[in-house]
């Protein structure tokens, strides 16, 4: 049989489908402590771990940082974007010593944590006390951060740690340092694989003259191209006059509107994981097809003997003189080994070797099973060998007919009437085969009954015996298939040789 290829469902990059995805891993992993080999558990438990920790932080809030350097007017950006007079900017101090955050919706608090933000440092808008244009902003947090470009070490370390965490990088620059090379060398030269979580904010447009707007922008643009950035979005802004803040805001609203860097890092950490592991699971969902414990059964019955007495009720219990019924017999090891070795062999069929052997080892010995069969068929009692009702009308039947043939011959013999003697001859032959069919009838039936007996008792150590042991590894096996994303019509084993 052709085997399907497996399927991947996608889910939702949300905590909610992301920490179901986790613990799916987890307890599938659990569940298999032997099928998947420990060169892959230990280290797929290890960055599970580490998906986890990420996922604690949470990952439905999308990070947007504003880098600048000393004077770029990145301050005053954040209060206008925030429409808050939260951040220090101007006179009350040069410069950004410690990263500033604001955030929508949802606390946010274990994020700014993890983000070295301080209690102190952090404002929260929420929807009960603004105004409902604030509702589309939900989920994002809006950082300030510290220079690039200060003297002090700690504010570059800060800038440092969080280029690579926030998930849009804004980078504000003025007229008079957009050339800066500690920007320019420093940073941006190093981040064209995330050209599509860039923005560059050209600032304070409104101290320009007529027309400096277009020359400035076009040497922004010559920079970034030649620090292999040919896709980042430049706009002219001013946190004055408000030039392109709306603009700004839309960038924001449609990027909170898909996921964070955070949760596609941790679905493609769970995609990794997952990979890794997917050779130690089957590529189709393997299920027991019933026929298979059914022509189990049907063996080791043969295997019993107990067909053959089935076989003598049926004729035995139809003779008119009686004859000795068979009786059943222990399977011999040789048999009941073969009938196992046949259905694990359907059972096993497209899974891996280390599957096999725990469906092996999970279900009885070819001993047990010849014990319990031998049991089993043996606990069931043969039928009675007559029915005192039947044998007395067969052979009063058959004696009336006897007494009819010879009344009969007397009577033509004599030259008297044979009109009596014909009705006696066909009474006994009314008689006896009326006999004849109940005895062939009850036969049949016994039969039958002895046999539905056998075969249910049989079927029962079949369950116990081997297709229980078997669907609970082969359920520990599903769940590791949906664990790891693994789905495909149902395939019967028995269909897979």
């Amino acid at each position: 049989m052709t085997q399907e290829p497996f399927i991947v469902h996608t889910e939702p990059l949300d905590a909610i489908h992301l920490e179901a995805r986790l613990s799916r891993l987890r307890t599938a992993l659990d569940a298999c402590p032997t099928e998947v080999p420990a060169s892959l558990a230990i280290p797929a438990r290890q960055a599970l771990e580490e998906v986890g920790e990420r996922l604690a932080l949470g990952v439905d809030h999308t990070v947007v940082a504003l880098f600048g350097g000393t004077g770029s007017g990145k301050s005053s950006l954040f209060n206008a974007l925030t429409q808050l007079q939260f951040a220090d900017v101007g006179a009350r101090r040069p410069t950004t010593s410690q990263a500033a955050a604001c955030s929508w919706g949802d606390d946010a608090s274990a994020l700014l944590d993890f983000l070295g933000v301080g209690s102190e440092r952090r404002i929260r808008r929420e929807s009960l006390l603004d105004a409902s244009d604030q509702d589309e902003l939900a989920g994002l947090v809006l950082l300030d951060v510290p220079d690039y470009d200060s003297v002090t070490t700690a504010h570059a370390l800060q800038v440092d740690r969080l280029v690579p965490l926030a998930d849009i990088l804004v980078w504000v620059v003025d007229p008079q340092k957009y050339a800066d090379a500690a920007l320019h060398e420093g940073y941006l030269r190093g981040l064209g694989a995330r050209q599509e979580d860039m923005l560059i904010l050209v600032n304070q447009v409104d101290t320009l003259p007529a027309g400096g707007a277009s020359t400035l922008l076009k040497d922004v643009h010559d920079l970034l191209i030649a620090d292999g950035l040919h896709d980042v979005k430049v706009l002219p802004v001013s946190a004055v006059r408000g030039d392109n803040l709306g603009q700004v805001r839309e960038i924001l609203c449609d990027r909170v509107a898909h996921e964070s860097n955070a949760a596609r890092t941790a679905s493609a950490e769970l995609d990794a994981i997952t990979a890794r592991l997917r050779p130690t699971a089957a590529h189709r969902e393997i299920v027991l097809d019933p026929a298979g414990a059914q022509d189990a059964a049907a063996s080791l019955v043969r295997a019993s003997g107990a067909q053959a007495v089935e076989d003598s009720v049926r004729t035995g219990l139809a003779r008119a003189l009686p004859r000795a019924l068979a009786r059943p017999e222990p399977p011999s090891r040789t048999a009941v080994a073969a009938t196992r070795t046949t259905w694990l062999q359907q059972v096993t069929g497209g899974l891996p070797p280390v599957w096999l052997r725990s469906v092996e080892d999970a279900v009885a010995t070819p001993e047990a099973l010849a014990a319990q069969t031998a049991e089993a068929v043996g606990s069931v009692p043969l039928p009675g060998h007559r029915t005192p009702v039947i044998e007395l009308a067969w052979w009063g039947g058959l004696l009336t007919v006897l007494i009819g043939l010879a009344w009969g011959a007397a009577m033509v013999a004599t030259g008297g009437g044979v009109v009596l003697p014909v009705v006696v001859l066909l009474l006994g032959v009314i008689v006896a085969g009326g006999a004849m069919i109940t005895r062939r009838s009850r036969a049949r039936k016994e039969a039958l009954i002895y046999g539905d007996q056998v075969r249910a008792r049989v079927s029962s150590v079949v369950a116990r015996g081997l297709t229980a042991p078997a669907d609970g590894v082969l359920s520990r096996h599903r769940q590791l298939q949906e664990a790891l994303g693994i789905s495909a019509p149902s395939t019967p084993v028995s269909e897979s040789r």
